[in-house]
């Protein structure tokens, strides 16, 4: 399992709009090609900052299939407008788990 992390920094006063985006491009990811299920964070020290989160069953199935897809160009179209600036994006995968 992939494990995607997309750090979005949002224009002040865009939040609300910014998560209902995200809420409406949630079934999108969820028909992607290996999407195993999102969820978008709030960092409570940076308020202008979220991190989206969704779980790939491989890498190129967010880097290939969904990025290349029809979905992905409407999922920017939600949110990009938004955006202040690029998100950083980066993928893990677990090593350990405990509790």
């Amino acid at each position: 399992m992939i494990v995607e992390i997309a750090e979005i920094t949002v224009k002040p006063g865009s939040e609300k709009v910014f998560e209902n985006g995200v809420r409406q491009a949630a079934p999108l990811f969820l028909r992607a090609k290996g999407c195993h299920g999102l969820s978008l964070h709030h960092v409570v020290e940076t308020p202008l900052v979220y991190r989206l989160i969704v779980k790939w069953e491989a890498l190129d199935n967010h880097l290939v299939d969904f990025r290349n897809s029809d979905d992905f160009q409407e999922w920017r179209r939600l949110v990009g407008s938004c955006f202040d600036g690029a998100p950083n994006v980066t993928h893990s995968e677990a090593v350990a788990s405990y509790g």
